[in-house]
């Protein structure tokens, strides 16, 4: 008898755990939408196949380059892990061969003038924190252009090259 109630009393127990920790436990997908989502464009460009990886962060009424991004210091070019552009054969990038391969994408920002457009042989790292650039592939000269505001980061692919476009700013790159 006092088996049979130990036993029922061991078992209410573990019950009343159970159902304890299931009343704590937050349900899936309930702390909102992702501030910098990932997202990604690919596309065929110059005979290659090109796809670019990013975080898609918003302007949230903040002034982006300049401010937000400083002038002059390297940019990840997206949110959270840098930017990724993958291509799976060589390219001319603003009239330089880039090796087809896997490259973190950044950019130097300018106040005035062209921007920096790099592609660097780590292509897993977080941000530019750890940027080194004695891994660089390729830097090349760009001019931005203003353009009407854009809410969230996007990448475009064109059949002349790809484009950066955040806030009121683009970064054309031009591929062949």
């Amino acid at each position: 008898m006092r088996k049979s109630f130990q036993l029922k009393a061991l078992s209410l127990f573990a019950m009343a755990l159970f159902v304890s920790a299931l009343s704590f436990a937050q349900p899936v997908g309930t702390k909102g939408p992702i501030p910098s989502p990932r997202d990604s464009v690919l596309s065929k460009l110059a005979g290659a196949n090109v796809k670019i990886w990013y975080g898609s962060p918003a302007t949230k009424g903040r002034e982006v380059f300049g401010h937000l991004e400083p002038w002059g210091k390297v940019y990840r070019a997206g949110a959270n892990e840098a930017t990724t552009f993958s291509t799976d054969k060589d390219i001319m990038v603003e009239g330089k061969k880039l090796p087809a391969g896997t490259y973190a994408f950044f950019v130097i920002p300018m106040e005035k003038g062209d921007w920096t457009v790099i592609f660097n042989k780590v292509a897993k790292q977080w941000g530019a924190f750890k940027y080194d650039e004695s891994k660089d592939e390729l830097r090349v000269m760009v001019k931005p252009k203003k353009v009407a505001h854009q809410e969230k980061l996007k990448y475009v692919i064109t059949k002349s090259g790809f484009a950066m476009i955040w806030d009121t700013t683009e970064v054309p790159v031009m591929v062949k």
